[in-house]
């Protein structure tokens, strides 16, 4: 077998090492355009588990890697003269140029070519190839050259960054978030050797033209960085090597194959440095390629599996990237957060990091973080303490004048199973069995405020008498029962009505009994569904009295809190997305024009419902579609809802257009909140694929939310906020004397449970290298 590798950098050498390995009769090139001992950048960083697989793949390269590198276990974050260290984190650096030297050493004991300052721009020399390997970097030539075939998408992010190195001895992977006369700098730094760091300086575009950086040559860019982290270097000076300020360009290929050509590493994919893992990504694209090689009958077997199997856990880590990144791109909306907050959302920011899981590695860190946010709760009047605090989740929380015990919402939820809008049997055990479960707040589904309004012959209504006392029954018993609040969430549902029930076709067409309905413009959800008639001004004055009617219903009924449903691509979500509004009269437009309606049916509400009581808006903070709203654009909706009164915004997204393209994941719409909350300055709810107490923990630790919605773990766990008080030891939760029995018992075990739960965690944990180091142990296989 023949193979040509083009690039030789750690994704290329690594490759040629696990291929030759496999295959020692094999005729394996690296092609490398430099030199042999060139390189850019100074150092690299691995965490414990990148290099346990290195151990697997190729013991001697772990060997020399391991014998080079400098370990540290604690992350150190510098923020407003503070400084705080979280420890058992398990990295280590080592020196870009030394980590190529030893895989080019290994590479030649194992026969592999290497040829240098071979510069390759035609793949038709290694015709006689039977594969042949891209690994030419960020700026492969070859996937520009075949860019219809690989689609490269490259989103080039807004901060400016430059890669330098210095002299200054680190003993921790060290943040450093410095305020300028300028705005926000901030230095990503680590120790790769003795007497050697990176240093990664960053910052937003606006305080880099204030700085005066736009045309500065390498050395003065780094005598300009030196003045402002001076106070940390301590005379130790700046390095530089190519080191010139750019932007980071976020890549994603459609395609990694064609034909027997296959992109490795930055060809392909790049990851933001911020969660240090481009080498990391180059260097396991590498194994995963050669374990393709070995498992498949051929070699386009081989890099069909390869493609197949390694994508997703590529594009895990370039969301975690991605949010990453963005936190470091927003930086100065945390700028005002207390340091331990601002400390804790560093640790958390990319989501692989969470309260437990810190709780666990670094115990004083998360107790001073439950201090700092039981101290905000009491500022805010509630006589809590701040000494020995509960946990997050179970802090009150008041809007208006009301109080919620902890910050744990049952979210709103159709269940589709109302008769001509009446809730019945169903709903009562549904909203009661939660009510008891412990949660603070309990929200309705979408309670419709007219028979036409309504998305399925199944929703909740609120316009008749009958509906009206269906509700206050469910009311009575929630506060007859629990300490929980519940909210009303009102909504019409415009274009997306008349369809059937979830479990028949979600937002397909009535095949019969369907109704007329009506949207901001007349463009159908789905092609084959109803064209909407766009409402004129008395259509828009009827929905408006409706709306007013329901709430002084839901008054009526006992409602603590009420909801107006302006997000998912129902009525009042379709005059705000620009994507469902293509109207010419005031109504359309302008954000300002399309928000115009739904702040209309606001004011409305607002001046109907008790002025002591509070009402929230939930919003669909993207559409997920090119074109629609974004989440700057979330931000003036949330603004101009707050001028207007609201108390809270409940950030949701999409369900706007039928072919959204949504990117899921764990906690995925929490960043839209973060951003709503903490640029309009406005208390926010999160909700979204968010399941576990220990998420809640970690959204409010971090101030991305004041309160956390739950949607499917309390479908299958009524009892969700009461068994998480028992495992947080939160043991004032309110229960009824009817199930105390149940809740003492819990809490007894949990006790037990939960230090059983630490104790095998803590020794399933296997020792960083650099505790094993500190011990004068040496690192597994680096005898």
């Amino acid at each position: 077998m023949k193979i040509a590798i083009i690039g030789g950098g750690p994704a290329g050498l690594y490759a040629a090492i696990l291929l030759k390995k496999q295959r020692p009769e094999a005729e394996i090139t690296v092609y490398e355009r430099n030199r042999a001992d060139d390189t850019f950048g100074f150092g690299v960083v691995f965490s414990d588990a990148t290099l346990d697989n290195f151990e697997k793949y190729d013991p001697p390269s772990y060997r020399r890697i391991t014998q080079e590198f400098a370990y540290w276990d604690d992350i150190a974050v510098h923020f407003r003269g503070t400084v705080h260290r979280v420890g058992g984190n398990g990295f280590c650096g080592c020196s870009r140029r030394r980590l190529l030297l030893i895989l080019q050493e290994r590479a030649r004991e194992l026969g592999v070519a290497l040829l240098f300052e071979a510069d390759i721009d035609d793949e038709a020399r290694f015709t006689d190839a039977d594969l042949v390997v891209l690994a030419d970097g960020i700026n492969s030539r070859f996937r520009d050259k075949y860019i219809e075939h690989f689609q490269p998408e490259v989103d080039v992010r807004s901060n400016m960054f430059a890669w330098m190195g210095s002299t200054r001895p680190l003993d921790a992977f060290t943040f450093i978030f410095q305020e300028t006369e300028w705005g926000p700098f901030i230095a990503h730094a680590y120790q790769y050797e003795v007497g050697r760091s990176t240093w990664i300086f960053e910052t937003d575009p606006a305080t880099f033209r204030r700085a005066g950086l736009e045309g500065l040559n390498e050395k003065q860019s780094a005598d300009r960085m030196a003045s402002i982290f001076g106070w940390f270097l301590e005379g130790h000076q700046l390095l530089t090597n190519r080191s010139m300020w750019r932007n980071f360009p976020m890549i994603r290929s459609k395609r990694w194959v064609r034909d027997k050509m296959v992109l490795l590493g930055d060809a392909k994919a790049t990851a933001h440095f911020s969660i240090g893992s481009g080498t990391k990504l180059a260097m396991e694209d590498a194994i995963a390629l050669a374990d393709a090689m070995h498992d498949a009958p051929t070699v386009g077997a081989a890099l069909r599996q390869y493609e197949e199997g390694r994508r997703e856990e590529v594009e895990k880590t370039q969301d975690a990237a991605d949010v990453s990144l963005v936190w470091f791109e927003h930086v100065d909306r945390f700028w005002d957060f207390n340091p331990v907050q601002f400390a804790f959302g560093v640790m958390t920011r990319a989501k692989a990091i969470t309260y437990d899981n810190l709780t666990l590695r670094a115990p004083d860190f998360v107790k001073e973080v439950d201090r700092a946010f039981a101290k905000q709760v009491r500022s805010n009047g509630f006589d809590v303490d701040d000494e020995k605090p509960l946990a997050p989740m179970f802090q009150p929380l008041r809007l208006r004048e009301m109080e919620l015990a902890n910050r744990a919402v049952v979210s709103p939820m159709c269940t589709y199973s109302a008769k001509e809008g009446v809730p019945g049997d169903f709903h009562f055990v549904h909203y009661g069995a939660r009510a008891i479960g412990g949660a603070g707040l309990i929200f309705t589904e979408m309670t419709c405020v007219g028979r036409d309004a309504r998305i399925t012959p199944g929703c909740t209504g609120l316009w008749n008498d009958d509906q009206e006392a269906a509700w206050r029954r469910i009311v009575d018993f929630v506060h007859a029962n629990s300490a929980a609040k519940i909210a009303l969430q009102l909504g019409h549902a415009g274009r997306k009505g008349a369809t059937k029930l979830m479990w028949d076709g979600m937002d397909r067409p009535l095949e019969e009994g369907g109704w007329d309905v009506v949207s901001a413009s007349p463009i159908p959800y789905f092609p084959d569904s109803q064209v909407p008639r766009e409402m004129d001004r008395s259509a828009m004055d009827a929905v408006k009295a409706e709306f007013v009617q329901a709430a002084v219903r839901g008054e009526r009924c006992g409602f603590d809190m009420l909801e107006l449903h302006c997000a998912h691509g129902y009525l009042l979500a379709s005059f705000i997305s620009p994507l469902t509004n293509n109207r010419k009269d005031e109504y359309g437009g302008s954000l300002a024009n399309r928000l115009r309606f739904p702040i209309e049916i606001f004011d409305a509400l607002r001046s109907a419902w008790p002025s002591h009581k509070p009402m929230s808006v939930r919003i669909s903070a993207t559409d997920w579609a090119e074109g629609g709203i974004t989440g700057d654009d979330a931000v003036a909706v949330a603004r101009a809802f707050a001028e207007a009164g609201v108390d809270l915004v409940d950030v949701s997204t999409g369900q706007t257009v039928h072919d959204a393209q949504p990117v899921y994941g764990r906690m995925f719409q929490t960043p839209f909140s973060d951003q709503v909350r903490n640029e309009a300055r406005v208390a926010t709810m999160c909700v979204g694929n968010i399941t576990t107490a220990d998420q809640v923990n970690t959204i409010l630790a971090a101030g991305r939310a004041d309160l956390v919605a739950l949607g499917r773990p309390h479908l299958v766990d009524p009892s969700f906020t009461m068994k998480a008080a028992a495992w947080y030891g939160a043991s004032a939760l309110f229960c009824p004397p009817q199930y105390l029995p149940g809740k003492e018992q819990i809490f007894r075990n949990s006790v037990r449970d939960r230090q059983d739960f630490e104790d095998l965690k803590i020794k399933a944990k296997p020792k960083t290298r650099a505790e094993l180091k500190a011990e004068g142990t040496k690192p597994l296989a680096a005898e």
